[in-house]
């Protein structure tokens, strides 16, 4: 929220240009400014939320998978050792989420930061 405080102190025309886009009918004006702001004030919040639910997500499905492989260690071993196979395979594709997840976050924020300031 700060940067966008800074951009409308530093650059109040240029902050102002992204409520409302150039042409808008005149009757849009008051409707298209509360969307804006409205929209302006979420994309924080809505990039929290794609980041922890995605994050929840795998952390979720390794703890079932983990505790499937516990649960059958002792009645099917071969069962067990395929499952922790699949366990591992699918830590690393956690990784490999993780790593786009911080990309994803990364160039949003930029992209937001970049937006209002």
């Amino acid at each position: 929220m700060g940067t966008v405080v800074l951009g409308f102190q530093n650059k109040p025309k240029a902050s102002l240009a992204h409520f409302l886009p150039q042409g808008t009918p005149t009757p849009l004006v008051p409707i298209l400014i509360v969307i804006e702001t409205i929209s302006l004030l979420i994309q924080p919040l809505a990039l929290a939320v794609q980041l922890t639910a995605n994050i929840t997500a795998g952390h979720l499905i390794i703890h079932l998978i983990g505790s499937a492989a516990l649960a059958l260690i002792s009645i099917n071993f071969v069962l067990s050792s395929i499952i922790l196979i699949i366990l591992f395979l699918l830590t690393i594709l956690e990784l490999a989420v993780a790593m786009i997840q911080a990309y994803v976050f990364t160039l949003l924020v930029s992209l937001y930061l970049h937006d209002n300031t």
